[in-house]
């Protein structure tokens, strides 16, 4: 209940601030008035914020001509004519406009106080682990009326639930229980929005506190239709040129034509990086084992021997937690198989040993073990060495052209 009054009058202080402030805002406050505001104009944002309970008073302008505004007055701003929406008020910040086409009602907002729906979307997080960069990712829903629900992808491990984001005094938070940490204790997430962007810390299950910062995810979407360029042999099936190893010892070797990982180790990414493209690649793996292919370096179709299992979005044809494959097109360990990838911003195709197992759905965000968070750059193609043993003997790539 305190916080509560705390936060009232917090937002009864700013719009009386701000009420007192409108004659002295540059330019665009000259669009509602000439003369002196009315205190009936400082009633109605009180009672918009108070009232209704929102961070958000927006006033109608058309019911303020002929008192507070001066119909006749030419805006000193190139473009801009009474009544219609404007971007510009120098001493109040988070400003917002907007307006109806249909009826001519124009509104200015002035955001007080952070909403908690401002966090609604898809964040590629960059969290600063002991001075070293590591890719996350956060996704927020609305669910219902007012709950914040979501979807995390750490620096390890499978994107999992979040079963409510919580918002308290212009911070957002969430807990969830850890995954492949040998720890009872969950990990806590907390954060603000500054500038547009999402910043705070995650105090990990380990016991450590790790800084971030988070941008909106891009869409990705692109305006044409593809065409394909040449095929690009990625493994020339002799030696390792055009590859690099992801640490100083490296169990990448080729033999007979085979590029071979005998035991957990390196992972193994291309020098060259993509953008769109299809992706051939044949493979085969013994018994138990994991491996997996990520695209652009961010997004990990798995590659294990789960013959005979139910389809999952993390086993064979999968995207790691994410995306599942319509049915299990896993062959026996030791046989050779082969995907077929075809990947256009964030829509990706798979055909697995001769069957269409995800047919153009779209990839929400990095998965566990991505080498970045930035999905709006082109990326390198990643061999994942660092589980069990595999194989591969045939990996051509064919870019995309715009």
């Amino acid at each position: 209940m305190c916080s509560f009054i705390m936060y009232r009058i917090a937002e009864w202080h700013k719009i009386l601030k701000l009420s007192f402030q409108i004659t002295k805002t540059h330019y665009s406050m000259k669009i509602l008035t000439q003369k002196k505001v009315s205190g009936k104009f400082v009633w109605i944002l009180a009672f918009l914020i108070l009232g209704f309970g929102t961070a958000q008073a927006q006033v109608i302008a058309d019911n303020f001509i002929g008192s507070n505004i001066n119909p006749d007055f030419q805006a000193p701003v190139p473009g801009i004519r009474v009544g219609e929406p404007f971007l510009n008020a120098n001493e109040i910040s988070n400003q917002e406009a907007t307006s109806n086409p249909e009826n001519s009602i124009s509104r200015v907002g002035f955001s007080l106080l952070p909403e908690p729906k401002d966090i609604i979307g898809r964040w590629n997080l960059t969290l600063d682990m002991n001075g070293k960069e590591a890719p996350s990712w956060l996704e927020v829903k609305l669910s219902g009326i007012s709950t914040l629900v979501g979807y995390f992808v750490g620096d390890d491990g499978s994107a999992r639930p979040v079963s409510k984001v919580n918002f308290e005094n212009g911070k957002y938070s969430f807990s969830i229980p850890p995954q492949w940490q040998v720890s009872n204790n969950d990990l806590k997430f907390e954060g603000v929005l500054e500038g547009g962007k999402l910043v705070g810390s995650i105090h990990h299950p380990s016991g450590s506190k790790y800084a971030f910062v988070g941008e909106r995810a891009p869409s990705l979407v692109r305006d044409k239709k593809p065409t394909w360029g040449q095929s690009i042999k990625l493994f020339n099936e002799k030696d390792l040129s055009g590859w690099h190893a992801d640490k100083a010892e490296n169990q990448w070797v080729v033999k007979d034509g085979i590029l071979i990982s005998e035991k957990s180790g390196a992972n193994l990414i291309t020098d060259a990086k993509f953008e769109d493209f299809k992706l051939n690649v044949q493979f085969r793996y013994p018994a138990g084992s994991n491996s997996g292919i990520f695209l652009r370096g961010r997004y990990e179709v798995q590659i294990q021997d789960d013959y005979g299992q139910e389809p999952s979005n993390v086993l064979f044809g999968g995207i790691y937690g994410f995306l599942t494959p319509n049915e299990m097109a896993a062959g026996k360990a030791g046989e050779w198989q082969n995907y077929e990838i075809t990947l256009v911003g964030r829509r990706l195709t798979i055909v697995a040993n001769g069957k269409t197992i995800i047919c153009d759905q779209i990839i929400p965000g990095i998965t566990g073990g991505a080498m970045d968070s930035k999905e709006g750059l082109p990326g390198p193609i990643m061999l994942q060495g660092d589980h069990g043993p595999v194989e591969f003997k045939l990996i051509e790539l064919i870019p995309a052209v715009y």
